[in-house]
């Protein structure tokens, strides 16, 4: 939080600030405003006759940039002081009267002081009246008028902050933002600010009003899956490791996606074909449809609250989006048996095995055979895949157990076989791909499994990176806003959410003589 200088005390007989018409003593806020316009103006014709003079016109166009940007941007704080300056003093009477935990009691000292504010532009000051007694801090009117952060840094700084955090590692974002401002950022500063604005997450989309049903395609989809974060190592607060720490454990955050999406009928040979081809082109010319895209996707990711916390929220999330169920609802899941129960149990949807993991396993299955790579190993896979999308999954089963038998499979191979075939037998009544495919379903989650790549792993798992648990869970719900195209209006949102905490209304009244 920002600290007040105090500067010279006022005198008791100051005006109020909305009679001040054009005060002429020596401490009125005018002059002051005259001034800093006077430097603003002068700094503008410094400028001008900067880029005129014949020295500057022998110089590279690159460094005539960079120093009219940094020439510039020092204008562009003049400006600002000026205008902060001409909106006064905040000075609202002669006392304030202060709601405290039930009671009422009065503020009656006044002061003048000073407030530095780091903008995009630079560092300005703020002086303004601040009305306190003995033993608690002050109250300053114009902060509230003006809605200034409780930080010393302005909420347009913040939020460029924020949204570079989330795009790279914190050394980058800060060294992006004094190359792009010229503020120096330190990294704790960096740290409490990013924690302090993740807080409003939950509340932003549970107030937030969904697009209306009728306009939204008619498939309402759900997919949900894990991932690990590196985590810190327990009683060390280092992000840094060294070699002894790499062992350190990951935690796995719960990450959600929900969407709607156009029916799209197709035929398992359509869908083989477009997973083993090798030539992008072919589909081009074959002239089918391209996939239709997602529609309103928000993503999400949570750390702490767990699985059933978070498909909690997807549920509300599909009641907010289709509240007369008026959609077909789909979930896709991963082979995990508790997350397909609480989904399941929770939602009342068609339960599809992802075939992003399904297409793993037939891969397992077919190295058993044949090597990595080869054009056996992918006609083997070819093959199943095609099998299993026209509905014939048992068949499947039944073939790789007695290929394990009839082949006299041992050790390694046998295992394998043997597991993906009892991966297919637990998951078989959600692996009905020939009626979800002839009704329009989608049948893979490469949302989330994109949501996990970009949300978690492009940000939380560069390397070297390890988290603390309240600053990986204050990221993911950044990233998570950035990549569901909220941020900013989650910023406004959250700006509002904070001024409340900040100025509460009513707290206090001005006396009146």
């Amino acid at each position: 939080m920002v600290s007040a200088t105090p500067l010279t005390p006022l005198s008791p007989g100051l005006p109020h600030i909305a009679r001040l018409a054009a005060p002429r003593s020596s401490g009125s806020i005018v002059p002051l405003a005259a001034v800093a316009a006077s430097r603003a103006r002068q700094e503008f014709s410094s400028l001008e006759a900067w880029l005129s003079a014949p020295p500057t016109l022998q110089l590279p166009l690159h460094q005539i940039e960079r120093q009219q940007e940094l020439k510039g941007r020092d204008l562009q704080r003049l400006l600002l002081q000026t205008h902060v300056q001409l909106r006064g003093n905040g000075d609202v009477g002669p006392a304030l009267r202060v709601i405290e935990q039930s009671t009422t009691v009065r503020y009656t000292h006044r002061r003048l002081q000073r407030r530095t504010l780091k903008t995009i532009f630079g560092a300005i000051h703020i002086d303004r009246i601040g009305y306190g007694r003995d033993g608690v801090g002050s109250i300053h009117p114009l902060d509230e008028t003006m809605q200034l952060p409780g930080r010393s840094f302005s909420y347009e700084l913040q939020k460029r902050m924020v949204k570079a955090a989330v795009q790279g590692p914190f050394r980058e974002s800060t060294e992006r933002m004094q190359d792009m401002t010229g503020m120096s950022v330190p990294k704790r500063s960096l740290e409490e600010i990013i924690q302090d604005a993740g807080q409003d997450f939950d509340a932003f989309y549970a107030e937030r009003l969904p697009e209306p049903w009728q306009q939204t395609a008619s498939i309402l989809v759900v997919a949900v899956d894990c991932k690990g974060i590196p985590m810190v190592k327990q009683g060390n607060p280092q992000r840094s490791v060294n070699k002894e720490q790499k062992s350190n454990r990951k935690k796995m955050a719960t990450v959600a996606a929900v969407f709607t999406r156009a029916a799209w009928v197709r035929t398992a040979d359509q869908v083989v074909e477009s997973l083993f081809r090798t030539d992008s082109k072919k589909v081009l010319e074959s002239g089918q449809p391209c996939p239709p895209r997602p529609e309103h996707k928000r993503v999400w990711a949570s750390l702490v609250k767990g699985k059933a916390s978070v498909i909690e929220e997807v549920v509300q999330e599909v009641q907010r989006r289709d509240p007369e169920n008026h959609k077909t609802h789909v979930a896709l899941t991963d082979g995990e048996r508790a997350l397909q129960i609480l989904v399941g149990n929770k939602l009342k949807v068609t339960l599809i095995l992802d075939l992003l993991h399904v297409l793993e396993k037939v891969w397992k299955a077919a190295h058993v055979f044949h090597s990595e790579g080869s054009p056996d190993a992918e006609l083997y896979a070819r093959l199943m895949s095609l099998r299993i999308l026209e509905g014939n999954v048992c068949q499947v089963i039944k073939g790789l157990r007695q290929t394990v038998t009839k082949r006299k499979l041992f050790g390694a191979k046998r295992k394998t076989l043997l597991g993906v075939a009892d991966y297919f037998h637990h998951n078989r009544d959600r692996m009905r791909y020939d009626e979800y495919l002839a009704q329009g379903l989608p049948i893979a989650s490469g949302s989330v499994e994109g949501a996990c790549k970009n949300l978690i792993k492009d940000r939380m798992e560069r390397s070297g990176m390890r988290w603390t648990e309240s600053m990986a869970e204050a990221i993911v719900k950044l990233r998570a806003l950035y990549l569901s195209a909220d941020f900013d209006s989650y910023w406004a949102f959250h700006i509002i959410k904070e001024q409340e905490r900040l100025y509460p209304t009513g707290r206090w009244t001005v006396v009146v003589k």
